[in-house]
Order: structure tokens, then C-alpha cells, then sequence
């Protein structure tokens, strides 16, 4: 069975749920997680993601910040949510495929919205950046981000830090801005080598090669500056490694009318 999973920061799925549904239409993926939904849960637009063929949502919402959400063609056996940093902020979901969705092997999917960590790379002047580093460092310890023994896990979201030199536009002139910052790197990577997980866009695409899934609003022009960052990102555990068989950022949605600051990034697996 193919499997076909998409994860994007939509910065707003009420303001931009007719580019959604422009995607959902074009690529039909199995399931969409979505981050920055900014839509507390009894306002999401489930009615319209029903008309589309998703019957299947799973929420973490709050008022007009963060928000996650899991939007499915597949029914879920479960579903949970975790706090951290004792901050309930709406910043993860997860759901696991099984019997219902007529899987032998279940399949765990963690949906996260990292922390952005303001514009201070200090956590001693920055209570934000303070707040993203203990973040990702109680992602490292949390077990249920650590699959083992065949597990079939996938991690994905907006993890707000590019952590390798070509997954920003200048890895010079970056190193002292958040989200590209040696610590922040550090602590992403730890926690992606703690839980063993395969970064599945780096597995593919090598790392002397840029990659970008971010640029900025602050740009006059986007397409001319390219001043990108890789920020959203499709982990798969050991047991999955080989099970990729497609990955694809669609770029071209930066450039839609009034878009999301992040494009839609697409995995699909062979499950």
C-alpha cells in the first residue's frame, strides 16, 4: 500500500483554506498535517476538509496561535496529544493507522509545531529561545519519540530549525540567527540521533545541496532573493527507512496568492 503524507505550515487554515483545498485536489495526499492552524477546534473547518474526502481529523487547537492538526482519508485507531515544558500551547498531535485503516503493522505519526524562539539568539535575554531549547531538548528524552525494534514511526511538522549548512541560504550570515544557531542545530540533531530517525529530504537529496521549505514575508521578492530555510521536515524511523519512494517540496505554493510563508512537503511510503 502506497501511503502518501504531506506536512505544511499553513499560518492559518480558515485564511487559507481554498489553497488546501487547491493542493488537497492536485495531490490527493493519504494524510495532511498541518501546523500554525491558529483555530481553536470548534472552528476548524471540518465540513469543507468532509467535502474533499477527509473524514478523518484529528486536533490540537487554541485561539489565533499555533495549532496542530492531522487531516486524514484513513481512519485512526488512536489519537494523543503532549505537552512540554509544562506549556499547554498546542504544539503536538499524534495518531496511529491499524485495524481500521486495514494495516497488518501499525503505523505511529507525531505531528509538531516547534517553537519559533523570537529573534534573540540568547535564552538568558530571550524567555522565547529559553522556551524552544527546552523544547527540543524534552523531544530528545520523550520515549515515545524513540522507535525501536521495528517500529514504524514517522515525526514530522514545522521544527522550526535548519540544521545543516545548505538547509539555509547562507550558513555564514545565518549562524547568529534563530532557527540556524550551533545550539539549536545541536539539539535538533541530538534528539533526531536519540530517536534514530531518518530525515527523510536529507536521505534523499545531498547535503552539499540546498534545500529550502521557508522564505521569508520580508523578501519584495521571494523567487529573485531565494533567501530560504529547510524548517519543516518528514523523519521516518529505521523500520521505514527503506519504504520511501517519493519526496517533494512544492515550491511553486510559495507563489500563490496570499500564501503561507511555508510550503507543502510530501513523503510517500510503501506500508
Amino acid at each position: 500500500m502506497q501511503f502518501t503524507l504531506t506536512t505544511w505550515n499553513i499560518n492559518s487554515v480558515r485564511l487559507r483554506i481554498n489553497l488546501v483545498a487547491k493542493f488537497i485536489k492536485a495531490v490527493r495526499p493519504d494524510v495532511l498535517c498541518l501546523q500554525e492552524t491558529k483555530c481553536p477546534d470548534d472552528a476548524f473547518p471540518l465540513k469543507r476538509f468532509k467535502r474533499l474526502g477527509y473524514e478523518h481529523v484529528a486536533l490540537n487547537g487554541q485561539k489565533g496561535y499555533h495549532g496542530v492538526a492531522v487531516i486524514s482519508q484513513l481512519p485512526f485507531d488512536t489519537t494523543d496529544i503532549r505537552t512540554f515544558c509544562d506549556k499547554i500551547d498546542s504544539r503536538h498531535i499524534s495518531v496511529a493507522f491499524g485495524d481500521k485503516a486495514q494495516l497488518a503493522n501499525p503505523l505511529v505519526l507525531h505531528n509538531f509545531y516547534v517553537p519559533a524562539g523570537g529573534d534573540i539568539p540568547d535564552p538568558g535575554l530571550n524567555p522565547k529561545f529559553e522556551h524552544k531549547l527546552q523544547f527540543l531538548d524534552e523531544m530528545k528524552a520523550c520515549e515515545p519519540l524513540h522507535p525501536r525494534n521495528g517500529e514504524r514511526h514517522v515525526l514530522v511538522g514545522d521544527l522550526n530549525v535548519a540544521p545543516h549548512e545548505h538547509d539555509v541560504w547562507s550558513h555564514r550570515q545565518l549562524l547568529k540567527v534563530v532557527s540556524h544557531t550551533p545550539i539549536e542545530c545541536e539539539k535538533l540533531l541530538a534528539a533526531q540521533a536519540h530517536g534514530e530517525w531518518i530525515d527523510v529530504a536529507r536521505a534523499r537529496i545531498p547535503l552539499s545541496e540546498k534545500v529550502y521549505t521557508w522564505w521569508s514575508y520580508r523578501a519584495a521578492d521571494w523567487t529573485v532573493a531565494d533567501r530560504g530555510r529547510r524548517l519543516d521536515h518528514i523523519w521516518v524511523s529505521r523500520a521505514l527507512g527503506d519504504c520511501v519512494r517519493d519526496f517533494k517540496i512544492t515550491r511553486d505554493a510559495r507563489g500563490w496568492e496570499r500564501p503561507s510563508d511555508h510550503v507543502p512537503v510530501t513523503a510517500v511510503l510503501e506500508i
